[in-house]
């Protein structure tokens, strides 16, 4: 399988720079306390429509070609993706279709019809999601544009973790959680080339398990009833994502659904500033598993901050 390579990452860069915030880095002396490591965290929170998703969505879209652009994108998200798209393509002039599972968090279906998407609700299960997806693509002639296992996005997504080793180049370890795997395999990607030293390693819910039970077997293993509050990480690897974290990543770590909500509060209590509960998964890890991360600088991206508040975890 042809697999991106840095350049690739680099060129999306070039593409979508002047489109996209470039976050701040932040650091928080009582969490490094806690950890008794050195954490950078990428504010991909503070992204245009929340989430870093914002960066793939405008690599694909201005990718696209004049015809292609004409007959407008579609996809499949239960909300970071689906907003990011629908801004992406309104920015643009193009029209998008999202598809998105009924139970997708009401402040995420708010914001995509806030960008003036054309939603299609369907079933919460991948299949469904799957085919009302082909359904509206065979009816407008969009083209599709993949939360993760695509081309344009994974290397979009990358982006956020160049940026980062821009702002804070000396690292030993970097982070970002995994669901889908776009942003994980855009970062290895880049990371593995440029920073070979530095070690990748991703987080997940042990209750939505998929990636790391496919990482450590080296067999593709969907994943079965995800029951996380990460809800941006209950999605199964992609065929092209998979090949990639398989060669290239160093590390799946997973982490109770408790760790996951401490670490969350953390952020907020300590750094003033609102994740979701995705975003919180990598410092769960550090929490959970200190030793590892020992004085160590560690470089994590804070995914999104879309949160539902009327439904907080504490």
């Amino acid at each position: 399988m042809n697999l991106p390579v840095a350049l690739d990452v680099e060129n999306a860069y070039k593409r979508i720079k002047s489109f996209v915030h470039q976050t701040p880095v932040l650091t928080c002396q009582s969490i490094n306390a806690i950890c008794g490591a050195e954490l950078y965290f990428k504010c991909e929170n503070l992204q245009k429509v929340g989430a870093f998703k914002y960066r793939g969505a405008t690599n694909a879209v201005l990718s696209l070609t004049d015809e292609q652009k004409r007959l407008g994108v579609a996809t499949h998200s239960s909300g970071n993706h689906a907003a990011a798209l629908a801004l992406a393509a309104k920015i643009n002039g193009v029209k998008a279709h999202i598809v998105m599972p009924n139970n997708a968090p009401e402040i995420k279906k708010k914001a995509v019809a806030g960008y003036g998407a054309q939603i299609t609700f369907c079933q919460p299960t991948l299949q469904a999601r799957e085919s009302t997806l082909e359904e509206v693509i065979k009816d407008t002639g969009a083209t599709m544009v993949h939360p993760y296992n695509q081309w344009e996005v994974i290397c979009g997504q990358g982006t956020a973790m160049l940026e980062l080793l821009q702002q804070q180049s000396k690292l030993d370890i970097v982070m970002t959680p995994v669901g889908g795997g776009g942003l994980l395999s855009g970062t290895a990607t880049y990371v593995k080339e440029k920073f070979p030293a530095v070690q990748v390693i991703a987080g997940e819910p042990a209750n939505a398990d998929d990636a790391f039970q496919s990482f450590k077997s080296g067999r593709f293993q969907p994943v079965v009833d995800p029951n996380t509050i990460a809800d941006g990480l209950r999605t199964s690897l992609g065929t092209l994502t998979f090949e990639i974290i398989k060669s290239k990543v160093d590390d799946i770590i997973t982490v109770s659904e408790d760790s996951i909500k401490m670490a969350m509060r953390l952020i907020w209590e300590r750094m003033k500033i609102i994740v979701e509960p995705s975003s919180a998964v990598p410092l769960a890890v550090v929490l959970e598993n200190k030793q590892p991360f020992k004085n160590q600088k560690v470089g994590i991206i804070l995914t999104g901050g879309n949160v539902d508040l009327g439904k907080l975890p504490f």
